[in-house]
């Protein structure tokens, strides 16, 4: 059983920086792929950014040199670096694991706030 837990939203004021941090359990982590989505109400989820077993990264159009997705292989844990928030940023935040089967997991969702 995987289970994810996410930590580290809360409201900033625009320009501000929130570091958004995801911790998996189970034996998957380190041959899995990790992730960050995001939704706000009345539209789909939507891809933030990726990171592969191998440390490769993908981020959206709207997020490349705002943010920055790392992983710790030896803490199962993966987090996401966002400097110079902007209000269109608000959103519920999910990590996001795909194992090395294609099996996806979600963790519960954190709120994140911009204020402008």
């Amino acid at each position: 059983q995987v289970q994810l837990v996410e930590s580290g939203g809360g409201l900033v004021q625009a320009g501000g920086s929130l570091r958004l941090s995801c911790a998996a359990s189970g034996s998957i982590f380190s041959r899995s792929t990790m992730g960050w989505y995001r939704q706000v109400p009345g539209k789909q989820r939507e891809l933030v950014a990726t990171v592969t077993d191998s440390g490769r990264t993908n981020y959206a159009d709207s997020v490349k040199g705002r943010f920055t997705i790392s992983r710790d292989n030896v803490k199962n844990t993966v987090y996401l670096q966002m400097n110079s928030l902007e209000p269109e940023d608000t959103a519920v935040y999910y990590c996001y694991l795909r194992s090395s089967l294609n099996f996806n997991y979600w963790g519960q969702g954190t709120q994140v706030t911009v204020s402008s």
